[in-house]
């Protein structure tokens, strides 16, 4: 009796685990909206930039204009036009620095609202392939061996981008 119990349980432990495992690095640069939400990125920095060169040029221009027109004022009036220049530029220099912050943080939104799409994904095509586990690799060496034919990564990648598409 006490023979067939520990069969039986030695038995339920030996039931395979299907194991899988994805390199996350290459499936995140590899989905497709990622690659579009960098694309997207790219262009409204390059706005962004532009926008910038011609501020500043702007700026400039107005510096030189003012201090023509503060060599022929009084020393206290050229210092009152070049302290206002001052002013205006610490304030654009402030503007920038806030709109670049800006374009920045909804860039990191939008990265980890693509990582936790991808999580997700993982997880639910885990469950729908009949695996136990799909483990992560990446630099840090979470997975520091996996046969090849374990390795997820292609396929995860294929499926996720096909989803993106529709």
């Amino acid at each position: 009796m006490y023979i067939a119990l520990a069969i039986l349980t030695l038995a339920s432990c030996q039931q395979s685990q299907k194991i899988g495992f994805i390199d996350n690095g290459k499936v995140i640069n590899d989905y497709q909206k990622k690659i579009d939400l960098e694309e997207e990125f790219k262009a409204k920095d390059l706005a962004f930039q532009k926008r910038t060169d011609s501020i500043g040029k702007a700026f400039q221009l107005e510096v030189q204009q003012t201090q023509v027109l503060a060599q022929k004022e009084t020393q206290s009036k050229a210092q009152e036009l070049m302290g206002g220049l001052q002013q205006k530029q610490q304030v654009l220099q402030q503007q920038m620095q806030y709109e670049q912050q800006q374009l920045q943080q909804q860039f990191q939104v939008e990265i980890d609202s693509i990582i936790t799409k991808v999580k997700d994904f993982v997880k639910d095509y885990g469950k729908n392939n009949g695996f136990t586990y799909i483990l992560g690799s990446n630099e840090a060496g979470s997975v520091m061996f996996g046969a090849e034919e374990n390795d997820l990564t292609e396929a995860v990648t294929k499926a996720l981008n096909s989803e993106h598409s529709k």
